[in-house]
């Protein structure tokens, strides 16, 4: 895979208008379509169902990358599959079974992602690596998009490389929000394997370049 992976959220697209800009998205250098799915209790906010899901994978070509801002995700893990989930990842701070939560997932064939509020440290995660398959770490708080990226993340992506280097497993970083072309290098270069960008690409008046852009980030000099 050429890293960074660019996984446009959905999120940030127009609903009235959702075929029109996934059908963009296909077009384009993006990887995965990034879902996120809220429930109005783990976070103040809803955003949609598996009709919608379901409607955004007829007509996606990319992989999709469902991220679960919920309690209780174990409840909806048949749906997300049926709807196109490639990778479902869940809060550590929703799941006080993850262990086995995470076992589910993988059962189902999907990669299993591990997401963590930015007051959560990675280290919690440091006995269930083997079953990780991505840290998704939360550079500003869940629920809303638009908000300013946290500094404090570029060291928790060194503190997940370090983890994962350690373990010596296969586990890929993924950083959702704020993500822009400020900080897209400086992540790649602390370990991120896989960005998360919404208003940014979609606001953007030309987001086949924005996508294009972020996707040539130099990402060489990795975990400095």
């Amino acid at each position: 895979m050429n890293f960074p992976l660019i996984a446009p959220s959905i999120l940030a697209a127009d609903f009235g208008n959702l075929q029109r800009d996934v059908e963009m998205l296909n077009s384009s250098k993006a990887d995965w379509l990034h879902i996120d799915i809220m429930d109005g209790t783990f976070v103040p906010n809803i955003s949609f169902g598996f009709p919608v899901t379901a409607a955004i994978n007829k007509h996606t070509k990319k992989p999709l990358d469902f991220h679960l801002m919920i309690e209780q995700p174990s409840r909806y893990f048949k749906q997300c599959v049926e709807t196109g989930a490639e990778v479902i990842s869940v809060h550590h701070e929703a799941c006080p079974n993850l262990h086995r939560v995470l076992q589910e997932i993988r059962e189902l064939g999907c990669k299993a992602g591990v997401a963590l509020n930015p007051h959560t440290p990675v280290n919690v995660l440091k006995d269930i690596m083997e079953l990780t398959d991505i840290i998704l770490l939360m550079s500003v708080n869940p629920g809303f998009g638009g908000q300013k990226f946290i500094e404090r993340t570029f060291q928790k992506v060194r503190d997940a490389k370090e983890m994962i280097l350690n373990a010596g497993t296969h586990t890929m970083i993924e950083i959702d929000g704020g993500v822009n072309m400020n900080n897209a290098r400086e992540l790649c270069q602390a370990g991120a394997d896989i960005l998360v960008a919404g208003n940014f690409v979609f606001s953007a008046s030309d987001p086949l370049a924005t996508i294009a852009q972020l996707k040539t980030v130099n990402s060489e000099e990795k975990f400095v």
